[in-house]
């Protein structure tokens, strides 16, 4: 068996001192940042095992950080029903959350934010994708973790997620049962699990369908770096109707079409996804896929506080189900060909 690691032998490699070392994980102050996520990361590279040298107890603040992406802030956006929804469980739970909003830098350095420490954390939930960088780095912590609203190869054993593949499959099924055959999907495969679950669903009833599966109805409608929306191109041959991954870009993408002379739904069918504001603001309201947020809240709260008590308990990933919910912006082809 190897020799036990110590902070003195982590403080000798990086030549700093054990002091240094011993705020960086009791999370005092005297430490910047930078310098403690590089303390944290030489720890686990040389298998350091966290406790170790102090035999007390890690006694249980109640408080819960929450990270979310800055990107995914936006006024209307689909988020803050998570957001409510995690904060009126946790207070069920007589619990208290820390919301932190992530920007592009400390997402790019992978920068824990320190009041997460200084405040002894019991737990972290990861809002939205973020990058595998920065999952890394928040794992390096050691702090119990669950992960809402995407999953990748680092995330799925602790994570919950709408069932996204099941609803598209569901609502391009809808389209189809209304005569639709050509159908675009709109959203970027690159940018995230959801999007990229959601037109794998889409995929699944074209083919059952014996609907030729085609790379020129598949639209991008974000930047795969930054995120942020970009202008749909529309194909030179239009489809029936567009399969949107959120109701954000179905609501931009009926403007869109309505700007170049197409109604929605009288010439083309548009669908959303989220069940947001966006779908009820627009003209028509957009049919949309409900994603039950407050149940994803819910349970995601549970299973951090479960892991916080069981540190080595399995979650897994938690698949939530939602509805369709039917709304103004689909046409049946069906009645068109019974008439002719």
């Amino acid at each position: 068996m190897g020799k036990k690691v110590t902070m003195r032998d982590i403080a000798e490699r990086l030549g700093i001192s054990v002091v240094s070392v011993s705020k960086a994980f009791s999370g005092q102050s005297g430490v910047s940042s930078e310098l403690r996520q590089k303390i944290i990361k030489t720890a686990d590279i040389m298998g350091y095992r966290y406790g170790e040298e102090s035999p007390k107890k890690k006694s249980h603040s109640g408080n819960i950080g929450v990270i979310v992406a800055e990107r995914y802030m936006s006024d209307n956006s689909f988020y803050f029903k998570f957001i409510r929804g995690i904060s009126t469980k946790l207070q069920q739970k007589k619990n208290y959350a820390f919301f932190h909003t992530l920007t592009p830098y400390s997402e790019e350095k992978a920068i824990i934010p320190d009041i997460f420490i200084r405040q002894k954390i019991d737990g972290i939930i990861i809002l939205g994708q973020v990058s595998d960088k920065y999952i890394k780095a928040v794992r390096n912590t050691k702090t119990p973790v669950i992960f809402l609203d995407f999953y990748n190869q680092l995330t799925s054993e602790c994570c919950v997620v709408c069932n996204n593949f099941y609803a598209s499959y569901e609502i391009t099924n809808y389209l189809i049962n209304n005569g639709h055959r050509s159908i675009a999907f709109v959203g970027n495969i690159h940018s995230t699990s959801s999007i990229q679950d959601r037109y794998l669903g889409y995929a699944k009833s074209l083919i059952e369908n014996n609907i030729r599966l085609s790379d020129y109805f598949l639209i991008s409608d974000r930047d795969t770096e930054t995120g942020e929306l970009i202008q749909p191109q529309l194909p030179a041959v239009m489809p029936t109707a567009f399969v949107c991954n959120c109701d954000e870009v179905a609501a931009k993408l009926i403007t869109q079409l309505n700007r170049v002379g197409y109604r929605v739904p009288e010439d083309i069918s548009v669908t959303g996804f989220d069940n947001s504001v966006y779908s009820s603001i627009s003209t028509p309201n957009i049919t949309t896929f409900e994603v039950n947020t407050e149940q994803m809240a819910s349970i995601a709260v549970d299973e951090l506080l479960s892991k916080i008590k069981t540190p080595n308990k399995e979650t897994g990933m938690i698949q939530v189900k939602g509805k369709i919910v039917y709304k103004d912006s689909v046409a049946s082809l069906n009645y068109a060909a019974e008439a002719k």
